[in-house]
């Protein structure tokens, strides 16, 4: 019997519970996939407490990594056996196996496993879009990073040091910032007890940043704001800390004619083409070793309560998954 993680009313972690799902055979554009690994995102957290909108009772999770059991009818790009993994809906990847449609997936190179895959899979192509498809960044840039020593933050300083990019980020702990400097970061603030906006103007000689990535929302985009150079870029990618509030047009023409973007990870790889030229870039990048994938934290997949906790918590570092 398949095990899933479900919840049928939304809020804290407590809502969460380990039931046994009967998974039957793929209908026309689908598979059945056994999970070997299953990624831990945040934004599992918006779903499970409502700020995402979900049909109760629901599955939860969007990104895992497995074996391809059995095709339905008109699937071409995937076959039985197949290694595969995938971010995107619909919520249900916290489970031993479900059925879901094929459109999702990506074939998984031999050279990358299964707990790998699950952790990088959102993280990654979120990085790949962010330094490759958002603003043209050149060699010798400073870009400001939030949470640089989270899953997608560790993944973003080693990328960009490839693209020849400086790097200043943002973190809560000594141990974090330590973190963020062995995977690229060259200047760290900690923004518990540092000004952001001071900081990055005095290491950026008045001038401030081109582009400011922030993940964590409602309590950093204030300063990430004032972080940018004139016609700079706010990208607000994560609401961790709470959604971002209204932005008055007017602020942003005194500010510097400064502009703001919250893009979604699904508009950058609804392109079939487009994921896949994502995808192959981040594969080459991690095969070869020169993006590291950090696995800091693995549970159990009935661990989810805690999991989510400790990420809640701000517990973690790098990426987590449940290891089935």
């Amino acid at each position: 019997m398949a095990h899933a993680i479900r919840f049928k009313e939304t809020g804290g972690p407590e809502v969460l519970r380990r039931e046994e799902v009967v998974v039957g055979d793929p209908g026309p554009g689908e598979v059945r996939i056994r999970h070997e690994a299953v990624g831990l995102n945040f934004a599992d957290t918006y779903f499970r407490s409502g700020l995402y909108p979900a049909t109760l009772p629901a599955g939860l999770g969007v990104e895992a990594a497995g074996v391809v059991e059995a095709v339905g009818e008109g699937v071409t790009h995937v076959a039985e056996g197949d290694r595969v993994t995938y971010t995107g809906s619909p919520l249900g990847a916290y489970s031993t196996e479900r059925v879901m449609p094929a459109d999702s997936l990506i074939r998984l190179p031999e050279g990358i496993g299964f707990e790998t895959a699950a952790a990088m899979t959102m993280r990654g192509l979120t990085s790949a879009y962010l330094l490759r498809r958002i603003h043209p960044l050149e060699a010798g840039d400073t870009i400001l990073l939030t949470a640089a020593a989270g899953g997608v933050g560790l993944i973003v300083c080693q990328w960009a040091k490839l693209l020849g990019l400086n790097v200043i980020g943002t973190v809560s702990t000594e141990e974090k910032a330590e973190l963020a400097r062995a995977h690229g970061c060259d200047h760290v603030i900690h923004y518990k007890r540092e000004n952001v906006a001071e900081r990055v103007r005095e290491l950026t000689e008045g001038a401030g940043v081109p582009v400011a990535f922030d993940s964590v929302g409602r309590t950093t985009y204030a300063a990430s704001l004032a972080s940018l150079r004139r016609r700079g870029l706010l990208v607000c990618f994560g609401t961790a800390s709470g959604p971002v509030p209204p932005i008055d047009a007017m602020q942003l023409a005194v500010s510097g004619s400064l502009f703001v973007t919250r893009p979604a990870l699904a508009d950058y790889i609804a392109d079939p083409a487009e994921r896949a030229e994502l995808a192959g870039e981040l594969f080459e990048h991690v095969a070869s070793g020169r993006i590291a994938i950090e696995i800091n934290q693995r549970y159990a997949l009935e661990d989810a309560v805690e999991a989510h906790r400790e990420l809640e918590a701000g517990r973690t570092t790098g990426s987590s998954v449940f290891v089935l």
